[in-house]
């Protein structure tokens, strides 16, 4: 990308090699790093500055372009990712069309907070991010009848730096959409498509953008544009930001404003998944909706709304579901009722448990629970604990036989797997093997794998992972009080030959990241055996209102810092997926 006279000059690329631009704008890339690595070979220096394939085409030299573009061995390996990326998005062969050939009309909504798709794309905060962006690669892979919602957060998730302390400080950057693979949905006039929607007695106005994830669409909204107040401009602006008046507008948006957006796009979904209570609001739009195209009561609307409808909760204590003071549900649904024709006792014990008196609070999750056809947890034992946690919305039946069942959390395979271990999968198991993962006669042959190999490429990886966390730390204490000499001894005794052990999660006090501290005297033990070495990774985000998740982080830096275990516990700051990545792949670690 060149400035001349203040005019942008974007790299032309020539014909031989024009749908590298199309291709990194879909994160099909992000599974399918052989992609990546054409960057590389076009300029190594500013691939490892930039580490984005749209920011990268825009800022590589036009001479550089050219001559790249008369490399034979380039262009075969661009033609290889070419005909890989059409056959992906061509395919017919898919497993949801080979199941299910007389569901094509079915379409699935998908509704999140945030998506964990890739760390240039920062609108996701932990595990439930990180989830729904493996759920539309998945979706993808599988070919599912499938489209996603969700909130276009232009200061994203916050960056955390840990100062000489271990306090959390948190530091809030504007997302540079210009170079990322996020591109403004346009009507058949090539106009923006923007949405209305009652907020209250206010209207709101929403851009719709749209990120694509191999053969699925994100569509993502957005309330920073003209039309709108200043206040409502910065609805959509911070994920998990501001107090309970903009999480409510926020909840409002996502779940009611998304059903308006699928609807203004001509989609109709048959199926509506609300991945936790913070889209729950759908809801009601849904209810709404159709009373008023069948002209049927509400609770003859509210059974086919059930009927298209599917909720999973994820956190497994009550302070995980957002609960809102009635006199905000008034300020921005006292007219609704009306609409829905049911009275204001009637509507808020919606998101209540069944008692004869009104509770302090609307409850997202019991909204989704009392009406959502399928309810599940993400794990046998969550659905024990929800069906514990959530007992009394269902207070005539036993707990054991509450109708919240479970679905154990999975992750997308090639998003996680290390590049080089895909390589050697690609040499031993049968073709199209990430097509069937799911098959046990997929991972027959994984015996066949030369242990000398895989142990190479493990250490190879593990040595990366030390050269990561080294950075990190020299990063992070470099304006510390702490002496150059003392900072070096501390990165230096990293150990590439030791058993790591990460935990890498956000913190919160019921992730129990502390809880390897309950017993010092032992883990000094364990830490100081010189013939079997150990070192512990801590890593994650604590929410900026969560106080006592910020106390966590700063006991682990207080305990590295302890004599014994100097040089054996460390503690990385600004969590990402790109750390993530590594870490899963080198070393023994717990990661969401």
């Amino acid at each position: 990308m060149y400035i001349f006279n203040k005019v942008t000059v974007i790299p032309q690329l020539p014909e031989n090699m024009n749908r590298l631009n199309e291709i990194a704008n879909n994160l099909w890339w992000s599974w399918n790093t052989e992609f990546l690595r054409l960057f590389q070979i076009m300029d190594i220096d500013l691939w490892e500055q930039t580490k984005n394939p749209i920011k990268f085409l825009k800022s590589i030299s036009q001479e550089k372009i050219e001559k790249i573009s008369q490399d034979a061995e380039f262009l075969q390996a661009y033609q290889e990712v070419v005909k890989n990326f059409d056959n992906y998005m061509k395919s017919t062969d898919t497993w949801f069309n080979k199941n299910y050939p007389n569901n094509k009309n079915d379409l699935i909504a998908y509704f999140s907070a945030e998506y964990g798709l890739d760390e240039i794309i920062p609108i996701y905060s932990g595990g439930l991010g990180i989830l729904s962006g493996d759920h539309l690669k998945s979706a993808s892979d599988l070919g599912l009848p499938f489209v996603a919602i969700g909130l276009l957060y232009k200061n994203g998730y916050f960056h955390q730096k840990i100062n000489v302390y271990g306090e959390q400080c948190s530091e809030y950057h504007n997302i540079d959409l210009y170079n990322l693979p996020i591109n403004p949905v346009k009507n058949e006039s090539n106009e923006d498509v923007i949405i209305d929607m009652d907020l209250g007695d206010r209207k709101i106005f929403l851009k719709l953008w749209q990120i694509n994830v191999g053969r699925i669409k994100l569509y993502l909204m957005d309330s920073d544009i003209e039309q709108n107040d200043e206040d409502l401009r910065n609805v959509t602006a911070t994920l998990y930001g501001g107090d309970k008046q903009m999480r409510i507008r926020q909840e409002i948006v996502l779940g009611m404003a998304g059903v308006k957006a699928l609807k203004i796009l001509g989609l109709k979904p048959t199926l509506y998944h609300m991945n936790e209570g913070h889209s729950s609001f759908l809801i009601l739009e849904l209810i709404k909706s159709i009373m008023k195209e069948k002209q049927i009561s509400f609770s003859m609307a509210k059974e086919i709304t059930t009927a298209q409808t599917v909720f999973t909760t994820h956190t497994p204590v009550p302070a995980g579901n957002d609960i809102f003071d009635i006199n905000l549900v008034d300020q921005y649904f006292k007219n609704l009722c009306e609409k829905l024709g049911i009275s204001r006792d009637e509507f808020l014990k919606l998101g209540m448990k069944e008692c004869n008196q009104l509770e302090p609070g609307f409850n997202m999750g019991i909204l989704a629970l009392k009406i959502a056809g399928k309810k599940n947890g993400v794990s046998k034992l969550h659905g024990e604990v929800s069906r514990e946690l959530f007992s009394e919305v269902w207070p005539n039946i036993a707990e054991d036989e509450s109708p919240i069942t479970y679905v154990t959390n999975g992750i997308h395979t090639c998003t996680w797997l290390a590049p080089k271990l895909k390589e050697l999968y690609n040499e031993y198991l049968p073709a199209y093997w990430q097509d069937n993962i799911h098959l046990d006669s997929t991972w027959q042959e994984i015996d066949n794998i030369p242990n000398e190999k895989l142990w190479e490429i493990h250490v190879e990886r593990k040595r990366k992972l030390i050269k990561l966390i080294k950075a990190n730390l020299l990063k992070r204490f470099e304006n510390s009080e702490f002496g150059y000499d003392q900072i070096i001894e501390m990165v230096n005794a990293l150990n590439p030959e030791a058993l790591t052990i990460g935990f890498a999660r956000r913190f919160a006090t019921y992730k129990r990241a502390t809880l390897i501290f309950k017993d010092i005297s032992r883990l000094t033990q364990i830490l100081n055996n010189e013939k079997k070495p150990v070192q512990i990774i801590f890593a994650g985000k604590a929410h900026p209102q969560d106080k006592e998740g910020q106390d966590l982080i700063k006991y682990i830096h207080e305990m590295s810092l302890m004599p014994q275990f100097k040089g054996k516990i460390f503690i990385l700051e600004n969590y990402n997926i790109g750390i993530a990545r590594y870490l899963v792949s080198r070393c023994r670690c717990m990661v969401k």
